[in-house]
């Protein structure tokens, strides 16, 4: 089969964390898969499962804002909010379902692209030494990665031998998503590999249309959770300043004026673009808020460090990043003014320079598949 430009129809799959009650995994899987149909292939994302994954991952779903607890009324909103996950799962372009430890089981495929999302992390708590993320037991003729991380998986800890074989002698082109996985993949393979967006700026966003009241009103979109006093202090004063109620989304901040819980990834998507600003600590919060082009300020975690960090970097971002102590007045003007145009020029040349990558990485593929 060839497409309308003559090329070979590739069977691709991607391998990701698509089933993460987490709006970012979602995006950036269905993201990817579908800038890879644009591109006149045949992409679908691998529909591996595991029990063990799926018992941890809904745990921590019903109890999101640890170490914060989480109140016994929060409790069915949670639990509602899976459910919505739940249903949007299935319209994913998904391959039959297979076991995640017996990648065997899965059907063949032309070429597998491994990422985005932390997909060699070697500390995740549920996913962290999986080797199926390595390449192993990957039927495909081909393994590539695109926009790939480490997570907080911190360069300086160095990657063991036999995992870096895996991606050595798995891969036949490989890309990350910041500055850390880089470095890891440097020290450990001796080349520095391509750095491309996450596909959430990669690629078009096409949410299914919402009509709720919240979106038809202006508000200070406020995504993450467990965020330093200060930080909500500031936040809190520059909303009251302006007259605009804060909205939680996605998880409880008492700090806001109001919750909104029970959401899946096409409210999320609808509630970044429609925000006045947005005030996060999460990778995607920022990426959301670029994508729309909107005011923003973050704060970063242990945890996001890397990928916070790595994104602002690349982006020159640097100064929406805000550590403890930073004035008012730095808040009042990040959360008032438009989005700097460097910012959304860097992102443009990004694209350009990720779809270069992409070109390069599966040409070796379609030659072979004429």
């Amino acid at each position: 089969m060839e497409n309308t430009r003559n090329k070979p129809v590739l069977k691709i799959g991607v391998l990701t964390f698509h089933r993460c009650i987490n709006y970012g995994s979602y995006w950036q899987a269905r993201c990817l898969a579908e800038g890879l149909q644009a591109r006149g292939h045949e992409a679908v994302i691998l529909d591996h499962d595991s029990r063990r994954v799926n018992l941890v991952e809904w745990k921590c779903a019903f109890q999101p804002v640890l170490p914060t607890p989480v109140p016994a009324s929060d409790r069915p909103l949670y639990r509602t909010k899976i459910r919505k996950f739940f249903d949007v799962f299935d319209t994913l372009p998904l391959s039959p379902r297979f076991e995640l430890d017996n990648p065997e089981e899965m059907e063949e495929y032309d070429v597998v692209v491994v990422g985005s999302d932390e997909v060699w992390n070697m500390s995740h708590p549920w996913y962290g030494r999986c080797p199926i993320f390595y390449g192993d037991g990957v039927k495909a003729q081909h393994l590539i990665s695109y926009a790939a991380s480490f997570g907080n998986y911190d360069a300086s800890w160095g990657l063991e031998q036999d995992w870096a074989e895996k991606l050595r002698n798995n891969f036949d082109a490989i890309s990350v998503r910041d500055a850390n996985s880089q470095t890891i993949i440097q020290n450990a393979l001796g080349f520095e590999p391509e750095m491309v967006l996450d596909p959430c700026l990669q690629f078009p966003i096409t949410p299914d249309e919402r009509d709720h009241e919240i979106l038809n009103r202006r508000y200070v979109a406020v995504y993450g959770h467990n965020f330093t006093e200060s930080f909500a202090r500031e936040i809190r004063q520059y909303a009251d300043s302006q007259n605009l109620p804060l909205i939680s989304f996605g998880y409880r901040n008492d700090w806001a004026d109001e919750q909104w819980i029970t959401t899946d990834p096409h409210d999320f998507a609808h509630f970044m673009a429609k925000a006045e600003a947005v005030a996060t600590n999460f990778f995607h919060g920022c990426v959301f808020a670029l994508r729309n082009a909107k005011p923003f300020v973050c704060e970063s975690s242990p945890y996001r460090r890397h990928k916070l960090q790595g994104l602002m970097a690349k982006i020159g971002g640097e100064k929406h990043l805000l550590p403890e102590g930073t004035p008012s007045t730095i808040y009042k003007t990040l959360l008032s003014e438009t989005l700097n145009p460097g910012i959304l020029q860097k992102i443009d040349q990004l694209r350009q320079t990720s779809n270069a990558y992409l070109d390069r990485a599966l040409v070796l593929t379609q030659v072979q598949a004429v």
